[in-house]
């Protein structure tokens, strides 16, 4: 049912109407004659309020506002892979195609090419019962991944015909479905979903599989796991974005979603450019064959980088269904804060803590909760992996978006300014930082690493906690002072800081390091720690021991054991063992 009403009032991207009863909140509405798209955010028995997702320059009172009758909805079918859209799902490079470098105001552009063709392989037959998220046909939607068309969680029936597997374009009929009042529903190649709302799911699993990322701070001392959630805090040149395209580029997901909310142009630009030219390890095929890149620049309008967050889960959540894994980067959730900041401002909203709005924390909580790893409707696994960066100005963590993604987020890698600096990358400070997946994860590591990985990790962490407390004594009355054994405690955690926390992003063995890689480092960085200890405990000198340049050797060992070779760390601690043992002659 469309009804037209007219603008009352102006303020930025919100609108207000007067005396329109026919709204809903959460309606998607078109505003003025350029058909702006918006979204009802408030409702009186007075005036209906709107905010817009485009540029509102022009707009004047009297102008026409249409509703749809529907929420805010994308469309979901074949072609979301290997592309990018703007915060509300239209397509960039449809409309640089249609109107140039310049998006015009209420461009309208399919969200997915209909026009298209895909190869469906039908796998139902007439007579088939269905419920919802079931799966009726596949398709290759890019080389790598395989496209699974399910049915509407809302719909169930019978199938009453199927067309013969071939060719079809998004919007054709390839099934025709009836449900339990007899009525008839053709079944096409996508399906709407609101972006406020979750999808269903028929279980939701404990996450206790890691999602390994080949970066090796990440993977031991802060793991994450498949469908969990992680905050990556920072200021500004702290490495935010960089550790984001890592993870995008080397995590073990089926499929990344990249969401630029208010990020530089310039930025947006550079992971584009990257991730077209990027190979994934996996299967050799361009990065972008299972990248969704959603592009909402900080010169674009706040209202839709408010909906991009909510469109990048609504697109993760559907791959999801279909049995993926999936990793979600938002980048950054700080500046999703602030458009909920400014837009709050303009609907003369109470402020909170810092001008934000008092919802701030259960937004962010809604976000982080549509994480997660689920038994799906159509039985397969999948999961969401939420990955948000977050910008605190002044790298002050106990502003209000850090301290609320905290208490969401179970994974906190918190990054520092003076490592950054010092050009120590990742720049995650391993004192502030933490995980609570361990005891969902301890069980796999110990399964597929064995027993020792996990007690590797927890030894090279009390030797990091233990430098930190020797540092404090340092900086009073100097290292001098130490006996050799703390001292040796500090050389030890400085291996395991240069050696094996820093890594090089651009070093070819070194940019994503397996798992058991990790682990025989960490051994053979404990293996000379416990022998040098046993010769400390005998009074040899220390001097000693490091003139033999074993340390230095251990610190360059990630660039000398290639990771195909493995078996060099062998050589590396019998060595160890023969030049200490003539010490101790």
């Amino acid at each position: 049912m469309n009804n037209t009403n007219v603008i009352y009032g102006i303020n930025g991207p919100v609108v207000t109407v007067k005396n329109a009863d026919c709204f809903e909140m959460m309606e998607m509405v078109h505003v003025g004659t350029q058909k702006l798209v918006g979204e009802v955010i408030g409702i009186t028995d007075a005036y209906t309020t709107i905010q817009v997702y485009e540029e509102t320059t022009g707009l004047k009172p009297g102008d026409p506002v249409e509703g749809t009758g529907a929420p805010m909805n994308v469309l979901l079918g074949p072609g979301i892979l290997d592309n990018i859209f703007d915060g509300i799902e239209r397509p960039l490079k449809a409309i640089e195609a249609q109107a140039g470098a310049f998006i015009s105001r209420g461009a309208s552009v399919e969200s997915l090419d209909p026009d298209r063709y895909w190869k469906v392989t039908m796998k139902v037959k007439p007579g088939d019962k269905l419920s919802g998220g079931q799966i009726y046909a596949t398709l290759p939607e890019t080389p790598i991944i395989e496209h699974r068309v399910m049915l509407h969680p809302q719909l169930s029936g019978v199938v009453k015909s199927v067309m013969p597997d071939g060719e079809y374009k998004l919007h054709d009929t390839v099934a025709v479905l009836e449900d339990a009042y007899g009525e008839e529903h053709a079944l096409s190649l996508c399906q709407m979903w609101p972006i406020r709302t979750a999808r269903p799911v028929k279980d939701r699993l404990t996450p206790s599989i890691p999602l390994i990322t080949g970066q090796r701070i990440m993977d031991t001392l802060f793991p994450i796991a498949k469908g969990g959630t992680a905050a990556i805090p920072g200021g500004f040149g702290t490495g935010k974005t960089m550790n984001q395209h890592q993870l995008a580029k080397w995590c073990d997901a089926d499929i990344i979603i990249y969401v630029g909310c208010g990020e530089r142009g310039n930025e947006m630009s550079q992971v584009l450019e990257e991730f077209s030219e990027l190979i994934d390890p996996k299967s050799q095929r361009p990065m972008t064959d299972r990248t969704v890149l959603i592009a909402n620049t900080s010169n674009m309008p706040v209202a839709a980088r408010e909906a991009s967050i909510y469109t990048g889960i609504t697109l993760a959540e559907y791959y999801r269904d279909m049995g993926y894994h999936v990793a979600m980067m938002a980048d950054s959730t700080s500046r999703w804060a602030e458009a909920l900041r400014e837009i709050s401002g303009r609907l003369e909203e109470m402020p909170a803590e810092e001008g934000f709005p008092a919802y701030l924390p259960s937004r962010l909580a809604e976000f982080y909760e549509r994480g997660g790893r689920a038994q799906t409707l159509c039985g397969d696994e999948g999961s969401v992996t939420l990955i948000g960066a977050v910008s605190p100005q002044g790298s002050d963590f106990s502003e209000p978006v850090t301290q609320n993604t905290k208490r969401f987020t179970r994974v906190f890698w918190a990054l520092d300014k003076a490592l950054a600096y010092a050009r120590h990358y990742p720049a995650i400070n391993w004192m502030q930082s933490y995980s609570e997946y361990f005891n969902d994860l301890d069980p796999w590591f110990k399964e597929n690493l064995g027993e020792e990985f996990v007690e590797y990790r927890n030894r090279i962490s009390a030797l990091l906690q233990e430098e930190a407390s020797l540092m404090e004594i340092v900086k009073l009355i100097g290292s001098d002072v130490l006996p050799d054994d703390q001292k040796l405690v500090i050389e030890t955690a400085k291996v395991i800081r240069v050696g094996f926390l820093q890594q090089n992003a651009f070093h070819a063995d070194d940019t994503y390091v397996p798992l058991e890689k990790q682990k025989l480092m960490m051994k053979t960085i404990l293996h000379l720690y416990q022998k040098a200890k046993e010769l400390v405990a005998k009074e040899i000198p220390l001097s000693k021991i490091l003139a033999l340049g074993l340390f230095d050797k251990l610190n360059k060992m990630k660039y000398d054991i290639p990771n195909s070779k493995p078996g060099m760390f062998d050589d590396y601690i019998a060595e160890i063992d023969e030049k200490l043992a003539e010490i101790a002659r």
